[in-house]
């Protein structure tokens, strides 16, 4: 008789190597998506002169270009993690990916103010879908004992489009002109589609047997946009109104979803688990302590001190790439210390580079904003991925939608409250006139309000951060 054998080992070989070359496929998609979100919000910043211009925008105007944004972004993460859950979070990923595509296409022929801020405000719902699902597929894709590498990729990758922005942005403005944002947002999603194409592994889902809550889903999305909106507008007696009447949605809204047994956010384990609340209360902190800064720098360096845009690009990139680098030390760290040390470090030095902003005049020397700027990447770097390690380990794959649902959505309503902020004081201070030469040193005194809050705010992070007691991994099959 003869006897064959078989070596599994080629066959095994030949399938992990499709198996990593299609995790490598998903991982250069989610890192290329997280690169271009930033670098469009960014690079915006830079091109606001350009738009306030061609558009013919107010000041307050111009703070809706970024705010537009960042509200749908805010008022449509929670539901839309739920159905990633549902449908699928790769299937999710990519659609948020064309609804940017489609919509960046359209920026590029607008002439009308509110024509644009519409299409920013559905942008921002296509960059929801990316944000809601990329850190629950990076968790739901790797190991927990690497989570915090790859988790440090991605948010590297965020600091990297935000570095890269001020400076390439600058250059495209002022070589074209704003236009040219939109088409780099166009051939960077086009890429996005086209490798998540290639990808042929699961797509993640969860919860696929329960029911939709879309009674919860449409209260928070309308009682979140009054708020962010009222907010944003505060001054007024209307928006004061609105404010209010959101405020007190947003309250029956988690009485609701506390009672219900399939809730599109999952307010009981929010309330049950210290270190899942406290994690994305600081998060929510230090997004609404630092996100504003960039937009009052640019507006102050083009307008107050003369700088073009390239030059004030030159100057912004500073904290970007200091986070970038910081940020993938601080994801390995991670796995190997206790994040909450490394995170209560990093909003210490938020604080300090706050403080350090707060004394900026009109004459300040340049090396000053380097130094300044370094200090506050420095905090980022050190909090941002250490912090979203703990949320994401703190819960069970099940809840993996949910959770990278609420750290985004902590991170967008930390960003609408930062650049509410920064509208409040400008429509305190110049109101619905444009910026020109004779109110831009206005800027220095709204900058000095504004960063005097985000201190406050700090401090209050490092708080949040340290009190939310040591890490406890979660993890179950």
């Amino acid at each position: 008789m003869v006897s064959i054998q078989l070596n599994p080992q080629p066959i095994f070989r030949k399938y992990v190597h499709l198996y990593m070359n299609h995790k490598k496929a998903l991982l250069v998609a989610i890192i290329i998506s997280s690169v271009l979100s930033p670098f469009l919000s960014s690079a915006i910043n830079v091109a606001l002169p350009q738009i306030s211009t061609e558009l013919g925008m107010t000041a307050s105007e111009l703070s809706w270009v970024n705010m537009s944004f960042l509200l749908a972004s805010a008022a449509f993460l929670v539901p839309l993690g739920k159905i990633a859950d549902h449908l699928g979070r790769k299937k999710m990923f990519i659609a948020g990916n064309l609804v940017v595509l489609i919509t960046s296409v359209a920026c590029i022929s607008v002439t009308d103010t509110i024509a644009f801020l519409a299409l920013r405000f559905i942008q921002g719902i296509g960059s929801s879908m990316m944000f809601v699902t990329a850190t629950a597929i990076i968790t739901s894709a790797f190991p927990r004992e690497s989570r915090g590498k790859y988790l440090g990729y991605n948010v590297t990758a965020v600091y990297l489009g935000l570095s890269a922005a001020p400076v390439l942005g600058g250059f495209f403005i002022q070589l074209f002109n704003w236009h040219s944002l939109f088409i780099i947002s166009i051939v960077n999603s086009f890429i996005v589609v086209m490798l998540l194409l290639i990808y042929k592994g699961e797509d993640w889902k969860e919860s696929r047997k329960q029911p939709f809550d879309y009674i919860g889903s449409i209260v928070y999305i309308v009682f979140m946009t009054l708020l962010m909106y009222g907010f944003s507008h505060i001054t007024n007696f209307e928006s004061q109104v609105m404010a209010t009447i959101g405020a007190i949605g947003i309250v029956g809204f988690i009485l609701y979803e506390y009672r219900i047994k399939y809730p599109v956010f999952d307010v009981k384990f929010f309330g049950s688990s210290r270190v899942f609340a406290f994690s994305n209360l600081a998060a929510l902190i230090n997004y609404a302590a630092t996100f504003g800064v960039g937009f009052l720098l640019s507006l102050y360096l083009q307008y107050t001190r003369k700088l073009s845009p390239g030059e004030t690009g030159a100057i912004l990139m500073v904290q970007p790439v200091v986070m970038a680098i910081t940020a993938n030390i601080s994801g390995r760290l991670s796995d190997k210390h206790e994040s909450r040390i490394l995170a209560s470090l990093g909003m210490l030095f938020s604080a300090l580079g706050i403080a350090l902003l707060f004394f900026i005049t009109k004459d300040t020397p340049f090396t000053y904003f380097y130094v300044a700027l370094s200090v506050l990447g420095l905090g980022f770097g050190l909090f941002s991925t250490p912090n979203t390690h703990v949320v994401m380990n703190s819960v069970e794959p099940a809840r993996f939608g949910m959770a990278s649902a609420s750290i985004s959505t902590m991170r967008t309503s930390g960003q609408m409250i930062s650049m509410g902020l920064a509208a409040l004081f400008i429509n305190w201070f110049i109101g619905a006139e444009k910026i020109t030469t004779l109110n831009a040193t206005l800027l220095v005194d709204i900058m000095k309000y504004v960063f005097g809050v985000f201190f406050v705010l700090s401090v209050w992070g490092i708080y949040l951060s340290w009190a939310r007691g040591k890490s406890a991994n979660v993890e179950s099959v």
